[in-house]
């Protein structure tokens, strides 16, 4: 270990190691190229068996003479092995060294394949070694930590929606770690408006990549049932998409995992007082650049500030310099609770248009089942039931297990007795039970208030079935707007 170590030191001293290029991927001459072959045969054998002492000497050579030969110099095997030395050095000096060497392989990585290795990414990583490491013994020098700090900033800054969870997660803590120590709010603040701006974003891009692989293999499995392919071909051609579906809903649900637990920690300095406050004062001097905007709009929203002054200025200035999905949408949310609260009619139709707006600015199937599902809320605000249904409709064709959806339309039948007067007394609730049952059914989280908005209904009582010459159990036709078969009660 010690001589592996004195070595690289002084091959890290080297300019010609540290400013390594590529004009060749193997070597200069055929000499070159198969010692540089068998050099990355023992390497990927003596890396996959975990025989670490014995794959350094030989990712040690690569690196130093064909750096661009294969990504897995770079990768997550290579980034383990040298861990793994550093958890087994015990000379100080020496573990200092190889952490420099961990350090030079993210900067490596960049220069040698910049397409697969950003410099965000790597500046990322590079903070993450810097504090696993190190962190602790800087922890009363704060410009050491700040500085990591920044390291992080600037990744977030040049990844954006492609910064990985690992990265806003440490991000997060040490700017909370900061904000603590200096007393300072603006650190966490602005880790979470980032997070906010760029990590919605990164959901969303990965739930469209999840759901055209799924489009994918819709197609394939229905080649598959018209026998145009056999069970042998619809396995080979699945592999791939199979693969990228669940490679993208683990993005997904890391992403959304991170950012449940930057909303919590958030919390207690993201109160609407404190973020009034702090946008407050910087929103006329922003307003004109529709990044630092964004973030406004979202941090508020996440943090439930929908009434607030401060909020609706930004959201107005965001929409009008270029309207999104996202925009279009807490216009909406604004209209609706003004209606709410000022009974203004106007108001109940502004948030239909905007809600409108934000179904054909949607992308995910997502996002179309959340804005047609709020155009429903709209139109029941309104009075529209006949609208409110097609609306909850268009959300459950986005996503069929949405039982709040089912639960609208029940609440929409349930409040149609006074309108329907051509049926039986209490019809409605039975078409209305249908729709609690459904929501029950398909979505669990729902179930308990199926149940609840169910347990309101009033129904005949067997006298009453009886002198209209019906029975429990049989069939019935719904007539006014509602038009559904559905079974006495």
């Amino acid at each position: 270990m010690k001589k592996i170590v004195v070595t690289l030191f002084a091959l890290l001293m080297s300019s010609s190691f540290m400013f390594a290029q590529c004009p060749f991927k193997y070597g200069a001459n055929e000499a070159d190229s198969l010692r540089c072959l068998e050099q990355l045969t023992n390497f990927d054998i003596f890396l996959k068996a975990k025989n670490y002492g014995e794959a350094y000497p030989s990712w040690q050579y690569l690196v130093q003479h064909s750096p661009c030969c294969s990504n897995k110099l770079y990768t997550a095997n290579a980034q383990n092995m040298i861990k793994a030395l550093i958890e087994q050095e015990s000379d100080s000096v020496r573990k200092e060294v190889l952490i420099d060497t961990l350090l030079y392989l993210y900067d490596a990585s960049n220069r040698s394949m910049p397409e697969q290795f950003s410099e965000g990414s790597t500046l990322g990583f590079k903070a993450l070694v810097i504090l696993q490491y190190r962190g602790n013994s800087w922890k009363k020098d704060f410009s050491k930590v700040e500085s990591i700090l920044d390291m992080f900033v600037r990744s977030v800054e040049m990844e954006k929606e492609e910064t990985q969870p690992t990265i806003w997660d440490k991000y997060f803590q040490l700017a909370e770690r900061v904000t603590k120590a200096k007393k300072d709010t603006s650190y966490v603040i602005e880790a979470y408006g980032r997070a906010t701006d760029y990590l919605d974003v990164s959901i969303n891009n990965s739930v469209v990549q999840y759901e055209k692989q799924v489009a994918v293999l819709d197609s394939l499995y229905d080649l598959y049932t018209n026998g145009k392919i056999d069970t042998d071909y619809l396995v080979h051609l699945s592999k791939k998409p199979a693969a990228d579906t669940a490679r993208q809903m683990k993005f997904v649900l890391n992403y959304r995992k991170v950012l449940a637990k930057i909303e919590k920690a958030v919390a207690p300095y993201a109160s609407c007082e404190v973020l009034e406050e702090l946008y407050g004062k910087k929103l006329e001097s922003i307003k004109d650049d529709i990044s630092a905007v964004n973030k406004v709009v979202m941090t508020m929203s996440k943090g439930g500030c929908l009434t607030s002054p401060v909020f609706k200025e930004a959201l107005n200035i965001q929409h009008n310099a270029k309207p999104s999905r996202t925009s279009a949408y807490w216009m909406g949310m604004l209209s609706l609770n003004s209606y709410a609260t000022e009974n203004n009619k106007a108001e109940i139709d502004a948030a239909i248009n905007f809600f409108q707006e934000a179904v054909k600015l949607s992308e995910t199937n997502e996002q179309k089942c959340d804005a047609n599902y709020m155009l429903a809320v709209a139109y029941q605000n309104k009075g529209s039931y006949s609208e409110a249904r097609n609306a909850a409709y268009a959300a459950l064709k986005a996503n069929p297990n949405y039982g709040e959806a089912y639960i609208l339309i029940g609440d929409l039948y349930k409040a149609s007795g006074g309108r329907c007067t051509d049926g039986i007394p209490y019809d409605v609730s039975w078409a209305a039970a249908d729709k609690y049952n459904k929501a029950a059914a398909v979505d669990p989280s729902c179930a308990a208030k199926a149940n609840q908005h169910r347990s309101t209904l009033r129904f005949p009582d067997k006298a009453e079935l009886f002198r209209r010459g019906l029975s429990a159990g049989s069939s019935y036709h719904v007539g006014c707007w509602i038009q559904e078969n559905t079974t006495v009660r």
